[in-house]
């Protein structure tokens, strides 16, 4: 009996601690909860702010979009600031810190050498120099703006409303400048518009490699500039060493975009498509939402912390854009001073550099002293990819979106368009990144224009480093404006890109060698050209397609290459070829396909590169894919020659591959599927934080169909996850321009607690457009933005 009773006293005890600590729980998540819920975006109501002329009226759609109508334009853009704010002002504040190179004053040590990079990559010193070229306008539409973002930073902090991530990361934010916003356009610049480390792994190889070799890594080998040859040759700079190659852009930052004439539309007007590929995340780089004043009425999608529409229509005219992609950094091959290390020789002289003293803040660490110098050809890069003391010679980087360039001026002359004329005059002041325009008009106009500064070089294509103390070297101006690609309603009647090849070799003009694969544009022209009677839902349709022609070129002559050296893999290879080469989400073939893909610069290239130089490298299956052109055409090159030949290199990358899937996805190999390894997760960037953050932030993981190459673009990493593809789909039908078709992935809004935070994740996956209308007939929430 005493036993029993001590029994009971232990379990009753065991219970009520129990029960105390789930008490104590639960209260915890409460407070949590109603903690993180104090800040969640005011979107009912009505609220003071103080800057304001008139009442602004604020009425956010059953999928989360603002449509803000304002009495003046003053009025529009400080709404605009205020309400971007509302829901995006942790996105904004980071942006802002990472392309000024300031992250570490928030998150700590370990963002110094980032900040080191965007330091050196000098786009907060780009954007205070663009500032000075704005005319007197568009200097005030960023100050209004800021003035928007600054009025709700003021109320969020005397309130104590400031988001939860300021709090969790210990900071608050500071004052918004037009300078903060111009810095965040020169970040999607250098997202948009990079070649230099093609150039440095150029230059690391023809160092390494027996010239056979270092010719088959470039897509077109400089055979006409020896003298750029043998300068890379004998003036080697250190490339390999402990570079971060995940702040290199991501090579599959592109775009499709398309607009039809109404000669083949069902309305008899034209249709537009845009989807620009982009990193996806959460929250999405893409802020939808309408803007309508007296003297506008424009809706589309910008970058958080930017003013105007970047991207959409308004009542007349309708754009959208891809990325051109054209050779627009240069890196140079300088020789410094050896008694003085901020001299660099040019035309027998030693030359001083500009020297930027940029000390870096860490948050609960000392200040870290930092120098950026810059030759007269840009700043020195060296530092980023190895530290060594004295070097013989350094890299310095000349790039367009380091000079003063008008990019929001360009936007804001979109917004106001009414015709191609009109556009066309504003696209003069979009300087960089050089995009790819489609136009249409409720006039039946069709356009593009391939538009940007793209550089005219004295010597060279581009494809190395040039020396840096020559005068032979160097730019000699951009393509005149009058003569870029420009279509205006084609015969054909349609217009498409998909960053594929644009010019041909009657183009006046170098653009690049490194077009992107020309799989996703051949797709978009094979279903356009197929009909003269299309319609918006199809667009729509087009842009979901999921039509793989990378394994229409390919697939056939890998599968007899491997079968020609090995009596293996019969029943993989056999699903392969039975394969209707459609990248559905249930299917086996395009799991194998893709890592196959994947797999063969691994097995052929990875061991004869130093990992960080290896990782450097883009257009490694640009590079493969060309090797495996010339194979089954009967020409093996070196390095495939070296490694056995065509089927043992197929062979061996399939067996990897294979290996990889098997180990992750046991039974037979018909029951795979391509979903279970390519999900999309839209992850936060505090995610990763901690399993609780990550489950809290991170929508649930979607398995998805299409690939990088497929219309549909859905890049992915090495473990599957969809990190890049089109986070605003956009279709316009100008007979109606009353409304349009939008997805933005995951939401619109950056707040955990907010309804419109991850609502749009499954209608990303599936294609479910939601309509936005501008002609007043938005309902949904209404907030009332009321003046003094």
């Amino acid at each position: 009996m005493e036993k029993k009773q001590k029994k009971r006293k232990w379990l009753k005890w065991v219970l009520g601690t129990l029960g105390v600590l789930v008490a104590i729980a639960v209260i915890g998540l409460i407070y949590v909860n109603a903690y993180i819920g104090k800040s969640k975006p005011v979107i009912n109501g009505e609220l003071n702010v103080s800057v304001l002329d008139e009442d602004v009226t604020v009425t956010r759609d059953d999928i989360g979009v603002p449509h803000i109508e304002a009495q003046s334009d003053a009025d529009l853009y400080r709404a605009q600031g205020y309400v971007v704010a509302q829901d995006r002002l942790f996105q904004m504040d980071l942006s802002r810190r990472q392309a000024s190179g300031r992250l570490a004053e928030a998150v700590g040590a370990a963002a110094v050498d980032t900040d080191k990079f965007f330091r050196t990559f000098s786009l907060r010193d780009a954007a205070e120099k663009s500032w000075e070229g704005y005319d007197d306008e568009s200097k005030q539409v960023l100050e209004w703006f800021a003035e928007g973002v600054n009025a709700f930073i003021d109320e969020a902090k005397e309130e104590d409303t400031l988001s939860y991530e300021f709090s969790l990361l210990g900071y608050e934010p500071e004052e918004w400048t037009p300078v903060d916003s111009l810095a965040i356009g020169k970040f999607m610049a250098y997202d948009l518009g990079g070649n230099w480390s093609s150039l440095a792994v150029r230059h690391w190889a023809l160092g390494e490699f027996p010239e056979a070799k270092a010719k088959e890594l470039f897509i077109d080998y400089p055979e006409d500039a020896p003298a750029i040859i043998e300068a890379n040759i004998n003036s080697q700079v250190k490339v390999a060493g402990e570079f971060d190659a995940s702040l290199v852009p991501n090579e599959f930052n592109g775009s499709n975009n398309w607009v039809v004439s109404g000669d083949k539309t069902e309305s008899g007007m034209p249709l537009l498509a845009d989807d620009p590929h982009l990193g996806l995340s959460t929250p999405s780089i893409w802020y939808q939402m309408h803007l309508q004043s007296p003297e506008q009425n424009v809706s589309g999608v910008i970058f958080a912390g930017v003013p105007g529409i970047i991207l959409g229509h308004n009542e007349e005219v309708a754009w959208g854009v891809t990325n051109v992609g054209p050779d627009v950094q240069d890196l140079y091959i300088e020789t410094p001073n050896p008694e003085d290390p901020t001299q660099f020789r040019y035309e027998g002289e030693w030359e001083q550099a500009e020297v930027r003293d940029e000390p870096i803040k860490v948050k609960d660490g000392e200040t870290v002293d930092f120098e950026v110098v810059v030759t007269r050809h840009g700043p020195v890069i060296s530092e980023l990819l190895y530290e060594e003391e004295d070097p013989g010679a350094v890299f310095s980087m000349q790039w367009t979106a380091l000079e003063p360039t008008l990019e929001l001026q360009a936007v804001l002359g979109f917004n106001k368009a009414s015709n191609w004329e009109d556009f066309e005059t504003a696209l003069e002041d979009f300087q960089a990144p050089a995009q790819n325009f489609v136009f249409a008009g409720t006039d039946g106009t069709i356009a593009y224009k391939a538009n940007g500064r793209i550089p005219i070089r004295k010597t060279g294509d581009g494809q190395l480093p040039v020396p840096g103390d020559s005068a032979d070297y160097g730019w000699e101006g951009y393509v005149p404006f009058d003569e870029l690609p420009t279509v205006v309603n084609p015969e054909n009647g349609f217009i498409a890109t998909a960053n594929n090849e644009v010019v041909d070799d009657s183009y006046e003009y170098h653009i690049t060698d490194f077009w992107a694969q020309p799989y996703r544009y051949k797709r978009i022209a094979e279903v356009l050209e197929a009909s003269d009677n299309l319609t918006a839902e199809d667009m729509m349709e087009l842009q979901m397609d999921k039509k793989n022609l990378y394994a229409e070129e390919f697939l056939a002559d890998m599968i007899e290459a491997v079968r020609a050296e090995s009596d293996d893999y019969e029943e993989e290879l056999a699903i392969l070829a039975e394969w209707d080469q459609v990248d559905a989400a249930d299917q086996a073939a395009p799991l194998m396909f893709h890592k196959w893909m994947k797999q063969l610069p691994h097995t052929l290239l990875e061991d004869s590169f130093p990992e960080d130089v290896y990782e450097l490298m883009p257009g490694k299956n640009h590079i493969t894919d060309a090797m495996m052109r010339d194979s089954f055409a009967g020409n093996d090159g070196t390095w495939v020659s070296e490694y056995g030949g065509v089927g043992k290199w197929l062979t061996d990358a399939l067996e990897t591959s294979l290996t990889e899937i098997e180990d992750e996805f046991s039974g037979d190999p018909e029951d795979w599927k391509w979903g279970e390894y390519h999900q999309l997760t839209f992850p936060h960037p505090l995610a990763g934080a901690s399993p609780i953050f990550e489950s809290i932030l991170n929508p649930d993981p979607v398995a998805l169909g299409g690939s990088n190459i497929t219309v549909q673009a859905a890049a992915f990493d090495e473990q599957g996850n969809v990190d890049h593809g089109a986070a605003w789909r956009f279709v316009a039908d100008l007979s109606d321009l009353s409304s349009a078709h939008h997805i933005v992935g995951p939401g619109l809004s950056g707040h955990v607690k907010s309804d419109f935070f991850h609502n749009q994740v499954g209608k990303w996956a599936e294609g479910n457009y939601h309509e936005t209308t501008i002609d007043g007939s938005a309902e949904g929430s209404t907030l009332t933005l009321t003046a003094e």
